[in-house]
């Protein structure tokens, strides 16, 4: 089991190749973060279940452990900080299995030192609101049948959905790639049984869909 949440500002690299390690250490530390780096996946989760960081970073191939596999034992899906998928590979079904292993985004190689540090601030900043139990960025609170179906994840990708936010738009509200909103997208359509997008909204708001007047809309930049 995962340490409680704690403020923090390391940031765990989990990576085999030495050069993405160091390139991302120098990266994120230029940022303001403590990185702190592994080159296989056992390490790294001996010191994941008893410290928790404010992001991970894992590599999709290491040479004990696939990344995958790393996500299942972490137990990604309720694991307390958002942990990226980093992977030179773009196959589709790779993102879909990883997004629902508990990965909060699949992220190719090589990266744009800007782009990834904004992406993981993002999630960073959406973890931490959910950790201390704040109200969510939209204040949408939904009721309808097949809502206990979704992770927290899905809601969050759900309310932008129904806002009528595009993948783009919804995954940079969310620190998230446009690829991943569509994957979630996918899985919260299938839970609640709709055909399409349209179709998607329509139950939700039909089942009732209220704003908090104490939870204004907010947008990341």
């Amino acid at each position: 089991m995962a340490a409680p949440f704690l403020p923090t500002s390391d940031l765990y690299i989990v990576d085999d190749d030495v050069v993405t390690r160091d390139a991302l250490s120098v990266v994120f530390t230029l940022a303001g973060y403590r990185a702190t780096v592994f080159p296989d996946a056992e390490t790294f989760l001996g010191v994941a279940r008893a410290q928790t960081p404010a992001a991970v970073l894992l590599d999709m191939h290491l040479p004990d452990k696939s990344g995958l596999t790393v996500l299942k034992e972490l137990n990604a899906t309720t694991y307390p900080a958002p942990v990226f998928i980093v992977s030179g590979d773009g196959d589709l079904a790779s993102a879909i299995e990883s997004v629902k292993s508990g990965a909060f985004d699949y992220m190719l190689k090589p990266f744009d030192a800007r782009a990834i540090v904004a992406r993981v601030g993002n999630a960073i900043a959406l973890y931490a609101k959910r950790n201390a139990r704040l109200p969510a960025p939209d204040g949408m609170v939904f009721e309808f049948s097949g809502q206990a179906l979704l992770t927290p994840r899905e809601r969050d990708v759900l309310a932008q959905i129904a806002a009528g936010a595009s993948n783009k738009e919804a995954g940079r509200r969310l620190g998230i790639s446009p690829r991943t909103v569509e994957v979630h997208r996918a899985r919260i359509m299938e839970k609640i049984g709709a055909r399409n997008a349209a179709d998607l909204v329509r139950i939700v708001l039909g089942g009732g869909c209220s704003r908090s007047p104490a939870a204004p809309v907010q947008m990341t930049a």
